[in-house]
């Protein structure tokens, strides 16, 4: 088979399409036919050498795919080959063949096109684990979401709003805050020309954000900790801003609140298990029914992936970026 490789850490151009050994399903996992993978920011890490796969897993980038079921591994149910599958991956996506963790698949939700579902896994199970399964978001609470036109974004909008939360957004133009507003944003706050600890606290009569999803880190920490709410709960699921900041530890125990930061790359097989059969629960039959629908900026080649990530590298996306297998 062919996948992307990295022969050297560098800039975009050091993707390289290439042949590569097939691999082969082992105990308990599937041999998936990939028909598109996606762009995430980790996979950007990895190709720059800061972000190495998990041990064990496949040495290509891509943490989630689409495609169809080509064999099935010893100790593996409930799957067939033909099956029209997505799948949460600690690598590999990047290729035309990926061995996947039966616990780590999902049928594809109606109303969804085989390449077009390459873009769920990965959010999806990101969104649902820490806002729900973490941070427990609930309806009638406000949600603060950074970022509110990049994947993870655009699916948290779309999730807070079928529980009956308010959302508010940060984003850096005026063309991403109206598309949030379209996902059903209701606060939104362009972090270039306003300070977001200030239009959120105005918004909410003071009360701030039962919950923050984060991707900033340390840049954001001591403002997502001042624009929390009482009980508040802080996410943080990345760290563009940096990863040593400091922590009122006053204003915190003052708002009883809490933080949690997470990844999902390296968790144990069980917990991507646990995690991807709520997202099934509670998630697909959103997507089957229609009330949330991935978002997708752009599908190019898989050979073109180095595109994919100078695309997403300078922000010039809403949602998520595809690769599509030749």
């Amino acid at each position: 088979m062919h996948a992307i490789t990295i022969p050297e850490p560098g800039g975009p151009e050091a993707l390289v399409w290439a042949e590569v050994p097939d691999p082969v399903p082992g105990e308990g996992e599937v041999l998936v036919d990939v028909a598109a993978s996606a762009v995430n920011r980790a996979d950007l890490l990895q190709r720059q050498g800061f972000y190495d796969p998990p041990p064990g897993s496949s040495p290509y980038p891509g943490l989630e795919v689409s495609g169809r079921i080509a064999a099935i591994g010893p100790g593996v149910s409930g799957w067939a080959v033909g099956d029209e599958v997505c799948a949460l991956l600690s690598g590999g996506g990047y290729a035309e063949k990926v061995a996947v963790p039966a616990g780590q698949l999902l049928p594809l939700p109606k109303g969804v096109g085989l390449v077009q579902a390459a873009a769920l896994p990965e959010v999806v199970c990101t969104v649902w684990s820490n806002v729900f399964m973490v941070a427990h978001l609930r309806p009638g609470e406000t949600l603060l979401v950074h970022g509110g036109s990049s994947g993870i974004g655009t699916m948290a909008i779309q999730l807070a709003k079928a529980v009956g939360a308010r959302v508010a957004v940060t984003a850096g133009t005026q063309e991403k805050l109206a598309y949030c507003a379209e996902l059903g944003a209701d606060i939104l706050i362009n972090y270039r020309e306003q300070d977001f600890v200030a239009e959120l606290m105005k918004a909410t009569d003071g009360a701030g954000a039962d919950v923050i999803l984060d991707n900033m880190g340390a840049k954001y920490l001591d403002r997502n900790v001042q624009a929390l709410a009482v009980s508040g709960r802080l996410a943080i699921i990345g760290m563009q801003g940096g990863v040593k900041g400091e922590l009122n530890i006053g204003t915190l125990m003052r708002k009883r609140a809490a933080i949690s930061a997470t990844t999902l790359r390296a968790r144990p097989l069980e917990e991507k298990a646990a995690i991807v059969a709520a997202v099934r629960e509670h998630v697909w039959p959103l997507l089957d029914a229609g009330h949330v629908r991935p978002v997708i900026d752009r599908e190019l080649p898989m050979t073109e992936a180095g595109e994919g990530h100078a695309v997403v590298e300078a922000s010039g996306h809403v949602g998520k970026v595809l690769l599509v297998t030749p």
